[in-house]
């Protein structure tokens, strides 16, 4: 995206996925709080470090361009975006839905050796393991500062000490949960997609089909608003 028109072809792709998922616009945009730091510092360094002819203000050897500026906000239009596509689509998908979709979409890849069903599985335990273990670090972040663990010192290098206590606690329970995990799926008699079957296989229906026409048309526009802004 590197002109208004593709921006606000996406914005409206984006706000209309919004609308026919029923999740709360507010509700993404607070999904934009814990990288908020990681935005405003892009957005920064792209205004003071990029140069241009249409000087903006001054600070010393600092120099802020208009060039600088448009790089900066295309920049955090950019992150807020990957982050509201990536939040909409596991508010939206089931981690069984999205790793069964993974492994039929490239099920090709089995010719080539690849462990495609083996990837998918590896991708639906990670996602299943997120919630898992914020709650085990809640957990054991309760159980630290009632110890006198200080967890919200504004000193930046007394919080990343305090953080200790905590990750290493966090990797324990993981590395045990995921040893766990093996014992059970071993016991279950588990060896890989090889000869097994789905109990809900996926079938393509008519909206499938339009909305892989939907997608090519937005792909298209995409690309074609691209190649205006790159000549104009």
């Amino acid at each position: 995206m590197n002109n208004l028109p593709a921006f606000g072809l996406v914005t409206a792709a984006m706000l209309f996925c919004m609308i026919v998922s029923g999740v709360p616009v507010r509700f993404m945009l607070r999904g934009l709080r814990p990288i908020l730091i990681i935005i405003l510092l892009t957005f920064f360094m792209n205004l003071l470090m990029t140069g241009g002819e249409t000087i903006l203000f001054k600070l010393g050897p600092v120099t802020a361009t208009r060039e600088g500026l448009m790089l900066g906000l295309r920049m955090v239009f950019r992150l807020s975006y990957l982050v509201i596509g990536a939040s909409l689509m596991t508010l939206t998908t089931t981690p069984n839905q999205l790793t069964s979709g993974i492994e039929t979409g490239l099920r090709s890849l089995n010719r080539m050796h690849i462990p495609v069903h083996e990837i998918a599985m590896m991708m639906s335990i990670a996602l299943r393991f997120i919630p898992i273990l914020t709650e085990e670090a809640q957990r054991i972040m309760k159980a630290q500062k009632a110890r006198g663990a200080d967890f919200d010192s504004k000193n930046l290098i007394a919080r990343v000490k305090g953080l200790v206590p905590l990750l290493v606690p966090l990797f324990v329970a993981a590395i045990r949960r995921a040893d766990d995990l093996a014992l059970a799926m071993e016991a279950r008699c588990y060896h890989g997609g090889e000869g097994r079957t789905k109990m809900h296989p996926l079938k393509y229906e008519s909206r499938d089909y339009l909305a892989w026409g939907i997608l090519g048309l937005y792909a298209a526009a995409i690309i074609f608003l691209y190649i205006m802004g790159v000549k104009y």
